[in-house]
Formats: C-alpha cells, sequence, structure tokens
C-alpha cells in the first residue's frame, strides 16, 4: 500500500515526532487559547506555532548543510537541532 515511499523506521519516527508535536500544541491551545504571543530574540512577534515552524524549519537546514558539508553520521546535529529547538521556543 505504501511501497510509492522508502518507509523506514528513522523516516516514521520524523513524521510520528512532528505530529505529535502538533498534536500537544493543539491540545495546548484548546486549554489555553491565545497562542502566548511575546517578542523574542530575533525581534519577531511570535506564537507557539510560529516557534514549531521556525524550529522545524531550522532543524532541516541544519541537517542539510551537515551532510552537504560533513556527511554521516548524524549525531551532532541532533544535538545541534535539539539545542536549537531549545533556543526557539525559550528565545524567539
Amino acid at each position: 500500500m505504501l511501497s510509492w515511499m522508502a518507509w523506514t523506521w528513522p523516516t516514521a519516527l520524523v513524521f510520528i515526532g512532528i505530529f505529535t508535536a502538533m498534536g500537544i500544541l493543539t491540545v495546548i491551545e484548546i486549554r489555553h487559547p491565545g497562542g502566548n504571543e511575546r517578542k523574542g530574540a530575533l525581534g519577531l512577534t511570535t506564537t507557539r506555532g510560529d516557534r514549531l515552524f521556525i524550529t522545524l524549519l531550522g532543524t532541516v537546514y541544519i541537517f542539510l548543510a551537515w551532510l552537504g558539508l560533513v556527511g554521516m553520521p548524524l549525531w551532532a546535529p541532533l544535538g545541534l537541532s535539539i539545542a536549537w529547538g531549545i533556543f526557539c521556543f525559550w528565545k524567539v
């Protein structure tokens, strides 16, 4: 049924993680509406959803740059991406 895409466990875990984050943010938004707007270090007024999007976009760029410049293994960009996500939700 899904043979058109090369599904592997790492690929599935990435998608599961993204949809889980979106689900958690949906539940938080239902319980505490308003998006928790704030002006952060980059000078942007962002909501929780904006910060998730910036985190995911930055993570993609970190991994692509690492693969293009260094190659495998991918543990270092994983650490950088986690640090980027913490920074985005804390300061952006």
